[in-house]
């Protein structure tokens, strides 16, 4: 005999639907929220650029582009007005080079202790400790190498003057230690634990593992994190304003005063030059520049970062 089972239509469910309803409108208000801030990020560049290439443009204008890459005079407030970008240049790629040149080694060379030798209790300790130095307001820098530094060295160095790029450049480069040591710790530490056990296996040191085995496994980091401080070096504004000086000089002798991109902009942007004047004008042509380069930077790292990364299941 057949059994007739009827469908019993489920009770209706108000509070169910107002927690769906709710919930909703709750996933659209936080996927709005997340697009605005997105959308500012964006809309910032995009005024950031605009912004420099209108006033880049209304400066070539009245400068042309031999002027500016040819020359390696820059005179643009005195009354016989030089245009040669080169002078700001060489002074920001000499600061940062000997920025660089006193980051990479000890910033590596802790990076590899911190990750391989140290024990977790002192990786604990001496990180923090490390990234204090960032911390510091480069302010701070600034006047300790002017006032400090410089001074001891030109006890050591004849012809020094008291604006120098060796100076600035050895103070950016102990500000920007802690970004090369923390962030390639970080892309070591990453490396597989399978890999070291594996080279142990073979025989190899602990220091063989370190620089043979877990250094190379990690080279996208390490290589991300100079390029990062390249960039952190050659944007930076206060060390070399005030250490440095601002004398635009087209040289590469670390003992004499220079002027960087940044210094120059710091100089210009006072309130002095009447806005709209070829001389206010500079300051966006210098700041393109200085963006250009630093694009090109995150660019190769971005490239190399691909290129090179390696990746474990």
């Amino acid at each position: 005999m057949a059994v007739e089972v009827s469908h019993v239509e489920p009770p209706f469910q108000p509070e169910s639907l107002r927690r769906n309803f709710r919930h909703g409108i709750g996933d659209t208000v936080i996927h709005g929220l997340l697009f605005a801030a997105a959308a500012i990020g964006v809309l910032t560049t995009l005024g950031i650029l605009f912004s420099l290439a209108s006033e880049t443009i209304a400066f070539f204008r009245q400068v042309s582009f031999a002027q500016f890459f040819l020359d390696t005079r820059w005179t643009p407030l005195f009354s016989s007005q030089r245009f040669g970008i080169w002078a700001l240049i060489s002074a920001t790629a000499l600061t940062s080079a000997i920025a660089l040149a006193i980051a990479v080694p000890l910033g590596l060379t802790s990076a590899v202790y911190l990750s391989e030798f140290s024990s977790p209790k002192m990786r604990e300790t001496l990180k923090p400790l490390l990234e204090i130095l960032a911390g510091v307001p480069t302010v701070v820098y600034g006047f300790f190498a002017l006032t400090f530094v410089t001074p001891l060295f030109q006890r050591f160095i004849p012809g020094m003057q008291t604006f120098n790029s060796l100076s600035a450049g050895l103070i950016m480069g102990i500000m920007i230690v802690p970004l090369v040591a923390s962030l390639s710790e970080d892309a070591m530490s990453s490396v597989p634990r399978s890999l070291r056990e594996g080279a142990f296996a073979l025989g190899a040191t602990r220091f063989e593992v370190a620089t043979q085995v877990v250094f190379p496994a990690a080279l996208s980091g390490i290589v991300a994190s100079v390029i990062l401080a390249l960039s952190r070096a050659v944007g930076e504004t206060m060390v070399v304003a005030i250490a440095a000086g601002q004398t635009p000089n087209f040289t590469f002798n670390p003992l004499v005063a220079v002027e960087t991109m940044t210094a120059y902009i710091v100089q210009v942007s006072l309130g002095d030059t009447p806005a709209g004047s070829l001389a206010y004008q500079t300051i966006f042509a210098v700041g393109t520049t200085l963006f250009l380069v630093t694009f090109a930077l995150n660019v190769f790292s971005h490239w190399f970062v691909r290129r090179f990364r390696e990746v474990y299941d």
